[in-house]
């Protein structure tokens, strides 16, 4: 173990912070919201502060924490984080400050609220450092308690319906995948991610199966048939919190109704716990399942890409819009990983692929965070207005306003010299190799998203200015500066890629090298 555990303090401090929302914060929202937005910037410090001292030179995971737990049952305290890790957590970090901000309207219950939204941030980091099953999967569940409390107490008029719903899609998908490592356990005897995926790059897991569940205890089912059962429960896990069509139909009806400031967090930041699951877990283990499988998780990549961006241009609602696209876009990280699963292909295009939608889980917490509070703001000063014919000609009375929401835009539809162009070429560059069929139906919805974010910019910003939003107040001071940050990174990682691709390159190489 370190000298100092760092990532136990990283994950310990959301909630420190919450039990200080709740004390300090009591009574007053100004004071929770203060003290929330303080204990999220020394999370992002200290984020940052992991970033500067991560060896680049390596791909291996770096700041392990490692304990018995209990010992007896394969449990142990096991922390760590390579690239892929660390990219996550800084993520979350920067997302959690940003959310606390766009949650200025949150006065009832603001303690509770604040603390819910830190306990939210705990889970994220305890579920992208923890490498044993049994401690990844408490803050697997532990971010669901909090985003579901968020959305039941501070949601909008379905609020009941869309915190439900998103409960009991993610407990079914929680189940399964539970029931699937339980399995992997009883076969193994060991929960740790590390050593399930040297098992099976080793070819040893599927015999450790077939020696403990075949027979006729168990029906006289294969253990290559069990395993790919054990896969689909674990795949469906995953599959239900990116989402991946169709077990997407909880997202639309929860980033509505939630907060603004919780929609940034869940589409930000909990979405990536499902494509992270599929990188860090499904992809290493399951390696062999996936390129069994390979036909139907294209198909269900390519229907999450296509589908997505066309459900998104019916849509009424700003948020439910923004909502399909966000599925859209990382239906392109999950082409990329069942892509670089495939038995066959160069190196470096699977290493483009991975690149690209490391860059792109990034780029689209970043930039879809940014549009909901853009809506947030809207909504502030609109009553609650957010629907796509509900405005025109902002421009003019908005001018700042709709020049920073055009940019998220922009770089959501993936203009060059923004962060969203650089994450795509790489996607392409490295999936079109290796699925050529799924990558050209997929460039369909590229139009298709084109079109959606400039009739978002045509019907909102352009046209005659109505009596009504003459007087649209344009942004404050404090807004202008609390947005700065945020837009300054998409043109910082629109025109330097490198600045998060070259910490990533010797974990991309090695994850690479594991596959082949």
């Amino acid at each position: 173990m370190n000298a100092l555990p760092l990532l136990s303090v990283l994950t310990a401090l959301p909630i420190v912070g919450a039990a200080a929302v709740l004390v300090i914060g009591a009574g007053c929202h100004l004071r929770a919201r203060w003290t929330a937005f303080s204990f999220s910037l020394l999370s992002l410090a200290l984020s940052l502060f992991l970033w500067c001292n991560f060896c680049s030179a390596t791909g291996t995971m770096q700041f392990v924490e490692r304990a018995p737990w209990l010992p007896s049952l394969g449990i142990e305290y096991h922390l760590g984080i390579d690239g892929i890790g660390l990219l996550m957590v800084l993520l979350s970090a920067i997302l959690v400050p940003m959310a606390v901000l766009a949650s200025s309207h949150v006065k009832e219950r603001a303690s509770l609220y604040f603390a819910l939204m830190l306990l939210l941030q705990s889970g994220l980091f305890g579920a992208f450092t923890a490498l044993n099953f049994f401690h990844w999967f408490l803050f697997w569940e532990l971010s669901l308690i909090p985003a579901f409390f968020l959305i039941r107490l501070w949601g909008g008029p379905r609020r009941a319906a869309a915190s439900t719903m998103f409960f009991v899609y993610t407990m079914v998908g929680s189940v399964t995948l539970l029931l699937s490592f339980l399995a992997l356990y009883i076969a193994t005897g060991t929960f740790d991610f590390l050593a399930l995926a040297q098992m099976a790059q080793q070819h040893q897991l599927l015999p450790a199966v077939a020696a403990h569940f075949t027979g006729a205890n168990y029906g006289g089912i294969s253990g290559a048939r069990l395993l790919l059962l054990l896969f689909w429960g674990a795949f469906l896990g995953f599959a239900v919190k990116v989402p991946i069509m169709p077990f997407h139909t909880w997202l639309p009806e929860a980033y509505a109704e939630a907060p603004s400031g919780v929609t940034m967090l869940l589409t930000g930041a909990m979405s990536k716990m499902g494509v992270y699951g599929f990188l860090r877990i499904l992809l290493p283990i399951f390696g062999q399942q996936m390129q069994w499988m390979r036909s139907p998780l294209m198909t269900f990549a390519v229907a999450t890409i296509v589908l997505a961006p066309f459900a998104a241009l019916v849509q009424k609602d700003l948020k439910r819009a923004f909502a399909y696209s966000s599925i859209n876009h990382l239906g392109y990280c999950l082409l990329a990983v069942f892509a670089i699963a495939a038995p066959f292909g160069a190196v470096a295009d699977k290493s483009s692929a991975l690149a690209g939608a490391l860059l792109q889980m990034f780029n689209h917490g970043l930039t879809a965070a940014a549009l909901f509070w853009f809506v947030a703001l809207m909504e502030q000063r609109t009553g609650g207005l957010r629907g796509v014919n509900d405005f025109g000609g902002l421009r003019k009375p908005a001018p700042v306003f709709c020049g920073l929401m055009g940019i998220a835009l922009f770089s959501s539809l993936g203009l060059p010299g923004l962060n969203g162009f650089v994450g795509e070429f790489l996607l392409f560059k490295g999936f079109f190799p290796l699925a050529p069929i799924a990558s050209s139906i997929s460039l369909i919805a590229l139009l298709t998203t084109a079109m959606l974010l400039l009739t978002i910019l045509q019907r909102v910003f352009t046209g005659p200015v109505s009596e009504r939003w003459s007087s649209f107040p344009d942004l404050t001071v404090a807004e202008r500066i609390s947005l700065a940050p945020v837009i300054a990174l998409m043109f910082v990682l629109g025109v330097w890629p490198q600045l998060f691709l070259g910490p990533l390159a010797a974990t991309i190489s090695e994850y690479v090298s594991k596959l082949m």
